[in-house]
């Protein structure tokens, strides 16, 4: 009961960051880039090629896309994707509905470059804290699903290469390169803080700790700051004498708390520490990689065929 109540809690507090993503992202979108007229990738560039285009809605016109594309790739991209595509593509639609009348004109006046950095930054946040807490942005991705599964194009080239072309199409409407620049920019900018929000949550630390009070130290680690130590052996070259260290891995923002443990206890500590993109496993992240169930079969397998013949006795 207490574990449904605990993955409870965490479908409720991913779902309210992946809202605050969105209107991160719809934000910047609606406030800085559509009244500069810049074309972004993705759905959000399509639906406003047909908003300057056409003049059609720019909410409804995401939804519909998304919806298309959901219908047309419902077998390719798995059910788990199309339930998440839907919830934020919904809250989106919601958010763009609203947002886009409010802004009628540009925040900062007069300052189209500006107006793209800005805005470029805060939907890359958006969109990094959606990824972070397994959301989706729906739009695009769908595309590049499905030509990954029929081609040997890459997930990633794919993405790049409709982005281009959303962007570029542009020049049929404002007949002028400026709005491509400021697009491609804009795509530039935006990864790159998504990246940042992406990277900074998974960030952690690594700490070796030579201690003559090695074992006071683990367990004032292990109550205090709930994290466990490896207990290592090695010799010290120069003293020739053995040595135990003691290995930790902890959150970025855990830091401090081990080094005022460490400082209460032994002041002369040995201490190295080292920043580590990502610790996948128990207490940390969980290793997210798109698995189908026959190919987890066929690895598993393999390794247990080559297990045994490794096991067999040689002649």
């Amino acid at each position: 009961m207490g574990k449904i109540n605990n993955n409870m809690i965490t479908h409720v507090k991913d779902y309210i960051m992946i809202t605050v993503g969105l209107l991160c992202y719809c934000f910047g979108y609606s406030a800085f880039l559509l009244p500069e007229k810049i074309v972004t990738g993705g759905v959000t560039g399509l639906a406003s090629l047909l908003y300057f285009g056409v003049g059609w809605n720019v909410a409804i016109t995401y939804y519909a896309i998304n919806a298309i594309l959901l219908a047309i790739a419902f077998r390719t991209v798995g059910k788990q994707f199309v339930i998440r595509t839907v919830i934020g593509a919904t809250i989106a639609t919601l958010l763009l509905g609203i947002m886009v009348p409010l802004f009628k004109e540009p925040i900062v006046a007069q300052q189209p470059f500006m107006n793209v950095i800005i805005g470029a930054v805060l939907c890359g946040m958006g969109l990094g804290i959606v990824f972070t807490h397994n959301g989706s942005s729906a739009g695009t991705d769908i595309i590049a699903a499905m030509v990954t599964k029929h081609s040997n194009i890459s997930f990633g080239r794919t993405m790049i290469y409709v982005d281009l072309l959303i962007i570029s199409s542009s020049y049929l409407i404002f007949h002028t390169l400026d709005k491509i620049v400021y697009g491609l920019i804009f795509m530039f900018i935006c990864s790159i803080a998504a990246d940042m929000v992406i990277d900074s949550n998974r960030q952690s630390v690594q700490f070796m700790i030579f201690s003559k009070k090695w074992k006071e130290i683990a367990n004032a680690i292990t109550q205090e700051a709930h994290r466990g130590c490896t207990v290592l052996t090695g010799t010290g070259w120069y003293t020739q004498q053995e040595a135990t260290i003691l290995l930790v891995m902890s959150r970025n923002y855990e830091s401090m708390h081990i080094f005022r443990i460490i400082k209460a206890i032994d002041p002369d500590a040995f201490v190295s520490q080292a920043k580590i993109k990502g610790v996948y496993g128990e207490g940390f992240d969980h290793v997210k990689v798109n698995l189908k169930k026959e190919e987890a079969e066929k690895i598993s397998s393999q390794a247990s065929r080559s297990s045994s013949d490794s096991q067999m006795p040689t002649l």
